[in-house]
């Protein structure tokens, strides 16, 4: 009887040697490993991982004036921790409740929301755990004032910033700053269990300096904020009046970070404020009278000094505790 031939479906079975049975299983075992690490760096990037960096550069050295000197280190760690998974947690809220927008923007659809890398679901539960996680540490750890303010600065950036001021007023960048310049307080009532005319002057130079700073970055992408409807102050005002709101900011910075000098700070940080502010003052001066006579702005110049800037400044206020 002859020998049927195989059909168009059935293959013949290649027999499977040992060393390529191995180098399959260390495939999928690649796989995998690169499928987590996507996982883990989409829930890194939630965060926002640059934005707290700078937050954290202003704590630090508003701990150790507070404290004249070196507070207890286990307490810096607490507030650096729990302070970054405060701001982590209002940074990955933020996403969540910005999905529909980051979709629109070319500088956020890459955000892990916007390419369905992280589920809106499981971003929500991921910064709610984070807040409960940052405020449980710091109320175990610190005090009730630096807790409060914690959780105070969580809630502010998410429910008064991101949900309704980002989306009704062009204002939203100054008073959205509050919450920005909140680190400033919570790192000086985790060591005092109060607050003074210092830290008051410290967080109004934050408060101060961030209109000049996003405003930068809002001209930048302005037409990515006009395209998903949020009114920006370059979107909604001339480049001119943008100019000229980011010089009175600058100026009012620079005078606010002088008004902590006669509060036993050294020359050292007063030199450092005046050299400085006097670079910032420059930079924003030029931006407006680009402006003015409707040349290219590049504003990222301003925008990238402006983070030199703060860095130090408040690296100048670490140096003069141990000078004074």
């Amino acid at each position: 009887m002859a020998k049927r031939p195989a059909g168009p479906t059935e293959s013949p079975v290649r027999p499977t040697t040992a060393a390529a049975l191995a180098r399959r299983q260390q495939q999928e075992a690649a796989e995998r490993r690169a499928g987590a690490a996507a996982v883990v760096k989409a829930y890194v990037s939630l965060t926002k991982p640059r934005i707290v960096e700078l937050l954290l550069v202003t704590t630090v050295p508003v701990m150790f004036l507070a404290a004249k000197g070196l507070p207890s280190l286990w307490l810096v760690l607490v507030v650096l921790v729990g302070g970054s998974l405060a701001a982590g947690a209002a940074n990955a809220l933020n996403c969540y409740i910005d999905r529909d927008i980051d979709q629109l923007m070319n500088r956020t659809k890459r955000r892990p929301l916007a390419t369905h890398t992280v589920s809106p679901r499981s971003a929500l539960i991921f910064g709610l755990t984070l807040a409960a996680v940052s405020t449980a540490l710091m109320a175990t750890f610190t005090n009730l004032l630096a807790t409060a303010l914690t959780a105070g600065a969580i809630v502010y950036y998410d429910l008064v910033y991101t949900l309704w001021l980002k989306r009704t007023t062009p204002q939203n960048t100054v008073w959205g700053g509050a919450c920005g310049a909140a680190p400033v307080l919570i790192g000086w009532a985790a060591v005092t269990g109060g607050l003074s005319w210092t830290a008051w002057i410290l967080f109004a130079v934050v408060f101060l300096w961030q209109p000049p700073h996003f405003y930068a970055l809002a001209i930048k992408f302005k037409a990515d904020y006009a395209r998903a409807g949020i009114p920006m102050l370059p979107v909604v005002r001339s480049l001119r009046r943008v100019g000229l709101e980011t010089v009175i900011y600058s100026w009012l910075t620079v005078g606010a970070s002088l008004a902590l000098w006669p509060l036993g700070m050294t020359p050292l940080y007063g030199v450092v404020a005046v050299v400085t502010g006097a670079l910032l003052l420059v930079e924003a001066h030029r931006l407006y009278g680009r402006a003015r006579r409707e040349e290219p702005l590049k504003p990222m110049r301003l925008f990238h000094w402006s983070v030199t800037y703060l860095t130090l400044l408040f690296a100048a206020v670490a140096i003069d505790v141990f000078l004074q």
